[in-house]
């Protein structure tokens, strides 16, 4: 028989929460240097959102892995893992000569995503029930925090020194708080098992959500012929048609479709989903209209004052997953994402009509961000105490991989639109701003058909 985990303080949480922080300082960077690195790698809109997604398609695709690798061999043994890939990345990124390469940084960098439900099992693990969520919410609140010290260092170290300090610095962290985690935090005992990783499965996931995000910069940019469009379009079809399929005949399938089925971990998802599709909207158009040229509607904003501009947001963002676990238990997370679809549909209404001053913008970063991280702390914070304590890396993993999915999936459609609303110079329209504030509005309003659709389940 396995031993029995130990418990444990305050203080390895700690350990655990700070690496949480560098973690989400490497990953924020990217957000307001973003118009930067398409100015220095010559992309598009839509091509800029592929970059960021690298990132987060990795991360889709290695969260479901991580977190059934972390529930039957051990938490603290796969996050350590994962951070010296992580380690690898961001050296990679800073040193990175040419897209390709900063492009496989990513790609490694995307693996902590991972980290997240990794440290939900640790929290479960060592700490009793009733302080589990409060604990879940603290760690998501650091990584979200880590986003205010990536938004704020981006601009000045890239002035300073350049845009590859902005992967190292916060890469060094990484690497210097890592140990701290691996000394205080006790082992988690595994639980013996003769399962395989589902490759397949990975490969399959994997060439689905790349093939639909290339598709997405193919349409927007006509950069293909109509029927290779249609053959591109087959093609995700079939990956994905491919994966269900091998999810369901899979003895240890990296996402468990039968959990999926069950009413506290779709009506999570779907909610989920719906409302990072539109916060991943937001969170790529905003550094995009304030880095225009001030000529009309643009603002002229480098990459430090890009960065103080979305700061606010950054902090809301950090208040909201530090209360979200708290606000699931006295209010239930149905209405949370009620209040929180409400405040981004009537925002997102409001910034398509008025964006001319750069406070418009601020306050509306502020109260997407907000709304968004209550509402999926929520959720998340509600199904990590719902399940079974050996289902958590697992149930939470899914959730964070359609958090990631949702995000990434807003992105892409938001840089479609600006690159469809183009004009003759290749800078977006104010036309395609206002379309693109407008169906983030409408992606948030379908929160609100979502949480009708789910009215009738027992769970959420």
């Amino acid at each position: 028989m396995a031993d029995s985990p130990a418990r444990t303080g305050w203080l390895p949480i700690g350990a655990l929460g700070l690496l949480a922080l560098a973690l989400g300082t490497l990953q924020s960077v990217v957000e307001p240097a973003l118009p930067l690195l398409q100015r220095e790698w010559g992309v598009s809109p839509s091509e800029g959102a592929l970059v960021a997604n690298t990132l987060l398609v990795t991360g889709a695709v290695v969260t479901p892995v991580a977190g059934k690798l972390g529930d039957r061999y051990g938490g603290k043994r796969v996050l350590l893992g994962l951070m010296a890939l992580v380690s690898a990345g961001g050296l990679l990124a800073g040193l990175a000569p040419n897209l390709p390469v900063l492009l496989l940084g990513q790609v490694c960098q995307g693996v902590m995503v991972g980290a997240l439900p990794l440290s939900f099992i640790l929290v479960r693990t060592h700490l009793p029930a009733a302080r589990s969520q409060a604990a879940i919410g603290f760690v998501i609140a650091l990584f979200t925090g880590g986003g205010i010290a990536g938004t704020m260092l981006a601009g000045p170290v890239a002035d300073a020194l350049s845009w590859q300090w902005m992967f190292l610095l916060p890469t060094l962290a990484v690497i210097a708080t890592t140990p701290a985690v691996a000394r205080l935090l006790p082992h988690d005992p595994p639980a013996a098992s003769d399962e395989r990783i589902d490759w397949p499965g990975v490969a399959l996931l994997s060439g689905t959500l790349l093939a639909f995000m290339v598709g997405l910069v193919s349409v927007a940019r006509h950069s293909l012929p109509p029927y290779a469009i249609g053959a591109l379009a087959l093609l995700v079809l079939a990956l994905a048609t491919g994966w269900v399929a091998v999810e369901r005949r899979a003895a240890s399938p990296m996402v468990d479709l039968r959990m999926l089925a069950r009413p506290v971990m779709w009506q999570a998802c779907l909610l989920t989903f719906v409302i990072t599709t539109s916060l991943g909207m937001v969170v790529f158009l905003l550094p995009q209209l304030f880095a225009l040229p001030a000529v009309g509607y643009g603002f002229g904003a480098d990459t430090t004052a890009i960065g103080w501009y979305l700061l606010p947001g950054a902090v809301a963002g950090a208040l909201s997953d530090s209360v979200g676990g708290l606000a699931a238990r006295r209010f239930g997370p149905r209405t949370v994402v009620l209040a929180g679809a409400v405040v981004t549909a009537v925002t997102m209404t409001a910034l398509a009509a008025l964006h001319s001053s750069a406070w418009h913008l601020v306050l509306a970063k502020v109260l997407t961000a907000f709304a968004a991280g209550v509402g999926t702390t929520a959720l998340v914070a509600h199904t990590a105490a719902a399940v079974d304590p050996r289902d958590t890396g697992i149930a939470t993993g899914l959730l964070v991989v359609t958090r990631v999915i949702g995000v990434a999936l807003g992105a892409q459609i938001a840089g479609a639109v600006l690159d469809a609303g183009a004009g003759p110079a290749g800078l977006p329209a104010e036309s395609a701003f206002t379309t693109g504030f407008a169906v983030a509005g409408i992606a948030a309003a379908l929160s609100l058909l979502a949480v009708r659709i789910t009215k009738k389940g027992v769970h959420v």
